[in-house]
């Protein structure tokens, strides 16, 4: 959407360069308070902290919503066991206890297949990553480690794409843009028709 909106920008303003990059939600934020940027994008409101900062350097600034997202977690497209999974196998898979324990499927469900866990997940300096944090583990910022982390979804879509053993989470509207790629094991389709017509389904 932003390098949508920059493209069109510079169409009415050929004299003006906007330079789009991509970091998490709260490197950005960083960047936005110090003026490095003018514009800062975010899956989350900005925190006090951030808002102490942004007043400190005498930044101010308004909060504009322009859409909507969701957090997803997806599969490999054969993993065929975890088509749902509760919330509390997403904790016992991410809480910062499950760090060099919780290494295999089996040990999140005795129903699972004995097949080693590969994890990927958005970034450390991310919103998503907060937000997933504070609504699977119980507590923002708190995770294990020993995951495959970035701010770049292709990144993270295409490694469980690669991986029939991989679980990752990011932005809903991520993993839409690359649903052939991946199976969401919990959360809502993009509702997108495949060439066949039927609908994806959570």
């Amino acid at each position: 959407m932003t390098e949508a909106m920059a493209e069109e920008f510079q169409k009415q303003n050929k004299d003006i360069k906007v330079t789009v990059g991509i970091g998490g939600r709260g490197g950005g934020f960083k960047k936005f308070c110090r003026g490095e940027t003018d514009i800062s994008n975010a899956s989350r409101p900005i925190t006090a902290s951030e808002q102490k900062a942004c007043k400190e350097a005498g930044i101010e600034y308004i909060e504009l919503p322009v859409a909507l997202d969701a957090l997803t977690v997806i599969v490999h497209p054969s993993n065929t066991w975890a088509s749902e999974m509760t919330v509390a196998e997403l904790k016992k898979i991410w809480e910062p206890e499950a760090q060099g324990k919780i290494t295999n499927w089996k040990q999140v469900r005795d129903s699972f297949p004995d097949r080693p866990l590969a994890l990927y997940g958005a970034g450390v300096d991310s919103g998503t990553y907060d937000y997933f944090t504070a609504a699977i583990v119980g507590k923002e910022h708190s995770s294990r480690g020993g995951f495959t982390a970035s701010e770049d979804d292709n990144v993270l879509v295409q490694g469980v794409a690669g991986d029939q053993n991989a679980l990752g989470f990011d932005t809903h509207v991520s993993f839409c843009e690359l649903q052939r790629s991946v199976r969401w094991a919990h959360g809502a389709g993009c509702f997108q028709r495949r060439s066949s017509g039927r609908r994806l389904t959570a």
